[in-house]
């Protein structure tokens, strides 16, 4: 069974294969990027997960950084993707890069339509948390499956950049 949960900062169990997809996590690929590739179960515990429970509750932002709100997307009890959903844009992220909902999907998993399903479900929890009208995406223009991903959830193209796509999705 498919299911987006909050990214979990309590179970000790879950925390275990949160840490294991974290770390194992490429550093950026196609724009999703992951500054904990390689982090150790300590650091993960100590220092990334006190961050996402603050990032989720907008607490303690440095300047410029808005609330995001983790979720993984999992198979039966396997983490297949990961999606950010920040409900109140900053002037970057709504006109240079980001967007409300950043995401990424395992190698393995790719191709088999978990982007598609797993953008509806973060599309849902936007809609529960902003007061926007519109979520606002972005892809690089050398990834055409996550603009393709976009297109299968109500996208539009609004404009494009040097680098990347933008995309609208009405809520």
């Amino acid at each position: 069974m498919l299911e987006l949960k909050q990214f979990d900062c309590e179970n000790k169990e879950i925390l275990k294969k949160e840490w294991e997809y974290i770390s194992n996590l490429p550093a950026d690929e196609n724009g999703f990027t992951n500054n904990s590739n390689g982090i150790s179960y300590e650091d993960f515990i100590t220092s990334y997960v006190p961050k996402r429970k603050d990032f989720a509750e907008g607490k303690n932002l440095k300047e410029g950084l808005v609330p995001q709100i983790d979720f993984l997307l999992w198979e039966n009890n396997e983490i297949i993707g990961m999606f950010r959903v920040r409900p109140q844009l900053n002037d970057f992220l709504r006109t240079v890069t980001g967007g409300h909902i950043g995401y990424g999907i395992i190698k393995k998993a790719r191709g088999k339509g978990y982007a598609t399903k797993g953008l509806a479900l973060a599309l849902k929890e936007l809609k529960k948390r902003t007061a926007d009208k519109e979520a606002y995406l972005y892809c690089h223009k050398d990834n055409p499956a996550s603009l393709h991903v976009m297109l299968k959830n109500g996208a539009y193209i609004h404009h494009e950049t040097e680098e990347n796509i933008c995309t609208r999705i009405k809520l």
